[in-house]
């Protein structure tokens, strides 16, 4: 009886494991080399629209190396300097950057109108395109991304959005190339930009 109790408990184990693995993998970028049997584990796959109110769909954009990163503008510190240092290593790739389309994709659709998007990103490059859309159409976006959201309220009222904080490079078709963390110096940032594109 108790040589199976313990076996019933180690099953369970490796079930909950197995779901938690699973769940896990939703978000968590796994590499460039990495294929699940349906396809690759990110994709860009989204319809959604910029700062000027225009709509931009992923296949708009099959042509250009998209450089993708997912924030929000009420965001304190890790996305204005993440889009500081994408900002600066888009002067430094010079003609390289042409090949390039950056984007900002909201995590925080109920505040992040195109008109907030517009004056947030003036103070960045602005070839960056910002944008949002219907609570579903980002969703969509972060499922394909596989990025990991979840909105925490604040003491003092009003939430912040926790989210990882990966930095996408797509290529002109619009398959994963690779991706960065958002703490990457400028300096790795432009290197490996510039091997992918150059390749």
């Amino acid at each position: 009886m108790r040589t199976s109790t313990v076996g019933l408990t180690i099953a369970a184990l490796v079930a909950v494991a197995a779901v938690i693995g699973w769940a896990v993998s939703l978000w968590i970028p796994t590499g460039a080399t990495e294929v699940a049997e349906e396809g690759p584990v990110i994709t860009s796959d989204f319809e959604l629209v910029d700062q000027a109110g225009r709509t931009v769909r992923a296949e708009d954009l099959n042509g250009k190396w998209q450089l993708v990163f997912f924030g929000f503008t009420f965001c304190p510190d890790i996305c204005p300097t993440t889009l500081t240092n994408v900002t600066a290593a888009l002067e430094e790739l010079g003609p390289v950057a042409e090949k390039l389309q950056p984007l900002l994709i909201t995590v925080d659709p109920e505040r992040d109108t195109p008109e907030v998007l517009k004056d947030y990103l003036t103070s960045f490059d602005p070839r960056i395109l910002g944008l949002t859309g219907t609570p579903e159409q980002v969703q969509q976006a972060l499922r394909s991304f596989r990025v990991y959201v979840s909105q925490r309220p604040l003491e003092e009222g009003g939430y912040t959005v926790d989210h990882s904080t990966f930095i996408y490079l797509m290529d002109p078709e619009g398959a994963y190339a690779r991706h960065f963390s958002a703490q990457s110096p400028v300096e790795e940032l432009v290197e490996e930009i510039r091997t992918a594109v150059d390749a």
